[in-house]
């Protein structure tokens, strides 16, 4: 009986319970583990190529004579650093060094393409199983799809008219003031990260010259493969019930809040590379729809411009304003993106269609996922250089 002295009603876990409680809470220590060397792995990438290139990284911007050329240099380089945040952050220091507003404009808006690639190698993590896959690349691409439809509506127009340059300067001239803040007080993730960079650069330091910068993007490619593939395997079995619900809040319960959520947790990790990244196994273990995704990486994208406008407030002098007007643009461009795409019912789901059409190729086979790498962000940009400099 219930009343009977000494006897407990209170229910009370089981030894079962006590262990699956126990497993699942090792299991979430193991995907933070492996979220962790996710950042670190697109980190060892960014610092590969950093070593790789040395004093000449910086030069990648030099080629830029017009805006064609300019927008190829932004793309590549951010493709190649694996941050826009570091792209759009060197933009703003070259225009304070007197680098024409005109030519910037385009390097950041190749940024914005650029920095989809990592997205795009996190997919294939998921390669092994077609449904996984395809789910996973639809997602990564769709950001790809939307930049590129971005570029391509908001490029011609700034050339012809010039919107985004006058908005932003006139901006700037009201908001400018001599207070500034720098950059390296405000990125923790730098600091979290460096350890594992660290270790990184010490498992590479006996290698010579620039072959220790290429052993580390091999191995930051490796890890990213290993630990996709890891985590969406755990993620399977954590994601459910409350779980499931929590990030359904977060990210999945409509476009505001999926903005809202890619803005926010891109202004704490300052990278949206990052942010996109983490999704993507998301997605591919059908935790969420392409649809969800799809707002997420909008917020990414105006989450990412905090960085640059962070860099233009440490600039001071003469072209104090010029520097931060460039960093506005960046926020405008993505802004207006999205009012003029997502925003009209008409071309909202261009991007999806686009990137479910690039899933549905690379399931027929993996020579496409090659093709669309290598041209999008490599050799249609060499063309159009060469095409550039021939006209």
């Amino acid at each position: 009986m219930s009343g009977t002295p000494g006897i407990s009603s209170t229910p009370h876990q089981t030894p079962t319970g006590i262990a699956d409680d126990q497993n699942r809470w090792l299991s979430w220590l193991a995907v933070l583990a492996l979220v962790y060397l996710l950042l670190a792995a697109v980190a060892g990438i960014g610092d590969g190529f950093k070593a790789a290139a040395g004093d000449n990284a910086r030069e990648l911007f030099a080629f830029a004579s017009n805006p064609i050329i300019a927008l190829v240099v932004g793309l590549v380089a951010t493709a190649l650093i694996q941050s826009s945040s570091t792209v759009t952050s060197i933009i703003v220091g070259l225009v304070a060094g007197g680098l024409p507003i005109g030519i910037a404009i385009p390097m950041v808006m190749g940024a914005n393409i650029g920095t989809s690639l990592t997205s795009t190698l996190v997919s294939l993590g998921h390669v092994r199983n077609g449904e996984e896959f395809k789910r996973a690349f639809a997602a990564a691409t769709v950001h790809d799809s939307f930049n590129l439809c971005a570029v391509a509506i908001m490029l011609p127009i700034e050339i012809l008219f010039r919107p985004l340059e006058r908005v932003a300067t006139s901006l700037a001239q009201v908001l400018y003031s001599d207070a500034s803040l720098s950059m390296s007080d405000m990125n923790f993730m730098k600091t979290l990260l460096a350890p594992a960079s660290q270790v990184l650069e010490l498992a590479t330091s006996w290698l010579p010259g620039i072959f220790s910068g290429i052993a580390m993007i091999v191995m930051g490619i490796a890890l990213i493969l290993f630990v996709v593939s890891r985590i969406g395997k755990i993620l399977r079995t954590l994601l459910v019930g409350k779980a499931r619900d929590i990030m359904h809040a977060a990210v999945g319960k409509g476009p505001i809040a999926g903005m809202a959520s890619g803005t926010a947790i891109t202004v704490l990790v300052q990278s949206s590379s990052t942010t996109t990244s983490l999704i993507v196994p998301l997605a591919g273990t059908g935790v969420f729809s392409i649809q969800q995704i799809y707002p997420f990486t909008l917020g990414s994208n105006i989450g990412t411009t905090i960085t640059a406008l962070l860099a233009a407030t440490a600039i001071s002098g003469p072209m104090a304003d010029t520097a931060l007007a460039i960093a506005l643009v960046h926020l405008f461009f993505n802004v207006f993106a999205i009012a003029i795409i997502y925003g009209i019912p008409f071309t909202r789901n261009i991007p999806v269609q686009m990137a479910e059409m690039l899933a549905t190729l690379a399931m027929r086979s993996k020579w496409y996922v090659v093709a669309y790498i290598a041209g999008v962000f490599f050799l249609i940009p060499l063309l159009l250089i060469a095409l550039s400099r021939l006209f």
